[in-house]
């Protein structure tokens, strides 16, 4: 079984959609536990505040087929292939870490957000702090103690 790390975010109907998150990734991996719920600024673009947090979860899926499930999910729930990087979204969900899997394909591993968005490393703290970054050869709770906590402003929100 692998360990994955699933970074959840959304900034239209919020709420809504993160709830749905919460509902449906435990019907297709195991073991699902959250981290809190944090709402900060958009970063990248002007828009509405997100909801962001991350899942840990378990599953027998391949790297490739565990990719194409979250892209499938998004679609379910509005995103479209043409949606730029940096817009609003519904649901937004990014594979961080695969087991220690560093690769640029299917999608890059471990993904550079962590280490670059406090909306990313936070969540990931509190759900993987004794996880060893494959490329950094840290822990996401040292990471997450060396992070500049100045540059970007998040807080916990319950829904």
């Amino acid at each position: 079984m692998a360990q994955i790390f699933i970074s959840i975010g959304s900034n239209i109907n919020k709420e809504r959609y993160i709830k749905a998150a919460l509902a449906i990734l435990p019907t297709h991996f195991e073991n699902v536990t959250y981290s809190s719920i944090f709402e900060s600024e958009s970063v990248g673009f002007e828009g509405n505040n997100f909801y962001n947090l991350v899942a840990a979860a378990t599953t027998d899926l391949t790297l490739e087929e565990v990719c194409a499930l979250l892209k499938q999910i998004e679609r379910e729930h509005g995103r479209t292939p043409a949606d730029k990087k940096f817009s609003p979204r519904t649901l937004d969900l990014d594979l961080l870490f695969f087991d220690d899997v560093i690769c640029d394909t299917p999608a890059q591993l471990p993904r550079d957000e962590i280490t670059k968005n406090a909306f990313v490393l936070w969540p990931l703290a509190e759900v993987a702090g004794e996880f060893s970054h494959p490329v950094e050869n840290k822990s996401v709770a040292q990471l997450w103690q060396e992070y500049d906590k100045t540059k970007q402003k998040l807080w916990k929100v319950e829904i």
